[in-house]
């Protein structure tokens, strides 16, 4: 199924994600509580010139912003690289091979924040630690604020207590074969693009 590695990471960003993300896992730090429904880890890679499109499902998000100083805020991010699903069940099994994430040696995706530093009033970059299979390099992962609302003393109950709400998207690219993913062959490398576009959309709620 040398045929794609289709969007092979979703991550990555883990790729990360970056102060964003979560999943059906989804975690919390300091009383932010990523919202699942409301959050997606997607990527994009070519198979040939033809984009394919994938996600992860499974993943945790631990994240403590700080909406007025956000150089403060930390986020921690895990992705199950078995729950990649690129809408083709044989593909996806062999992406967990070991010809690409090699899930039975290294099940995970993990990126660790450093540091943040503001780039601007809604734009901030996320520097940290991206590991896949068992390679680890630093990233910068562009964010964008897209908005921190207060929730109203009516409003709370309904939503679960949560007090404001957050969302924030990061968009990557990186080069799958730093990492030593689908690297095995000529074949693999030519057929399946080397550059995954990381799309990531991320909701949180601080209660």
């Amino acid at each position: 199924m040398s045929n794609t590695m289709s969007r092979i990471m979703k991550s990555t960003a883990m790729l990360v994600l970056a102060v964003v993300t979560a999943g059906a896992a989804a975690g919390s730090a300091l009383g932010w509580t990523v919202d699942a429904d409301h959050t997606e880890i997607n990527f994009i890679t070519k198979h040939f010139f033809t984009p394919v499109r994938g996600s992860f499902t499974d993943y945790e998000v631990q994240l403590d912003y700080d909406a007025e100083r956000p150089e403060r805020s930390t986020v921690a991010v895990r992705i199950g690289v078995g729950s990649v699903d690129t809408g083709n069940e044989r593909r996806d099994e062999h992406l967990r091979t070991a010809d690409w994430f090699d899930g039975d040696r290294w099940p995970a995706i993990t990126f660790q924040s450093t540091s943040v530093r503001r780039v601007s009033a809604d734009r901030l970059v996320a520097v940290g630690d991206l590991t896949i299979r068992d390679v680890t390099k630093q990233i910068e992962l562009p964010i964008t604020i897209l908005g921190v609302q207060d929730i109203p003393g009516e409003m709370q109950e309904m939503l679960m207590g949560a007090k404001r709400v957050a969302s924030f998207q990061a968009d990557l690219v990186i080069d799958r074969r730093a990492f030593g993913v689908g690297t095995g062959s000529w074949a693999q490398t030519a057929i399946v693009g080397g550059d995954v576009e990381i799309e990531i959309a991320l909701e949180a709620a601080d209660r």
